[in-house]
């Protein structure tokens, strides 16, 4: 028997019913059921692309820095060169008299009445020269702590970069989130002259107090300070109510 069925057969009737009606053969039709359709998830942590551009910038100029993926650097706040003026001068005073000691040697022969080989010009040379290059690398190491006392404003956190001496290096970072207070200070003509003073910062809960001294510009930098601080605190406020 051939089991298999044509579109015709099925207008044939199959039996009748107790009142002689026809009864047909129809196939089953089974409804494919529809998947659903899966739309992209979005997160309101995504980067956005400024930010993401802000980020690379950042990391290809503060290589030292370490940044999350979504911090960049806002300001960078350096110490006036008017800090160096003391080391400086204290150098150049020092090597300028040593030199001088070296050209009119003679005098200090005369003066002091020394005889035989101390009273000859090659024999204080090298251990005068050798003082002068101390001198000037002292000056030269001075310079470089200073200078590399700098202070990051990130629109995450403040990380302060604290070079106490030639081997000795401190990193502080605090979240913009925990600070209470930021402040500036210029005292006497001089600082406000030159434009320059002292910058502290104070968290919540916390008795430790962060300055950075001889600052450039420290009411610009303050007023940067406190923008970064409102931003960064309306969005995750904003990030927390969504």
């Amino acid at each position: 028997m051939n089991n298999d069925s044509t579109p015709e057969q099925y207008d044939k009737p199959v039996a009748y019913d107790a009142n002689g009606q026809p009864l047909y053969a129809h196939p089953v039709e089974v409804q494919a059921q529809s998947q659903p359709t899966l739309s992209p998830v979005t997160t309101s942590s995504e980067i956005s692309l400024e930010t993401k551009l802000k980020h690379d910038t950042s990391k290809r100029y503060y290589p030292n820095l370490n940044l999350q993926d979504d911090e960049y650097v806002v300001t960078t706040i350096s110490r006036h060169p008017i800090g160096l003026l003391l080391p400086f001068a204290a150098g150049i005073i020092l090597m300028a008299f040593a030199i001088s000691v070296l050209y009119n040697y003679d005098l200090f022969v005369r003066s002091f009445g020394l005889t035989g080989p101390v009273a000859e010009v090659s024999t204080i040379a090298l251990p005068v020269l050798l003082i002068a290059i101390l001198i000037g690398i002292g000056t030269y190491i001075s310079y470089y702590v200073y200078t590399s006392n700098k202070f990051y404003l990130t629109n995450e956190n403040v990380i302060q970069d604290v070079q106490v001496s030639l081997f000795s290096h401190i990193e502080q970072t605090v979240s913009l989130d925990n600070i209470e207070d930021a402040r500036f200070q210029q005292k006497g003509i001089f600082q406000q002259f030159f434009d320059y003073g002292s910058i502290r910062l104070s968290t919540e809960g916390n008795a430790t107090a962060y300055n950075f001294t001889y600052a450039s510009h420290p009411k610009e930098c303050i007023d940067a300070l406190n923008n970064a601080i409102e931003i960064c605190k309306n969005s995750r406020a904003k990030n927390i109510n969504n």
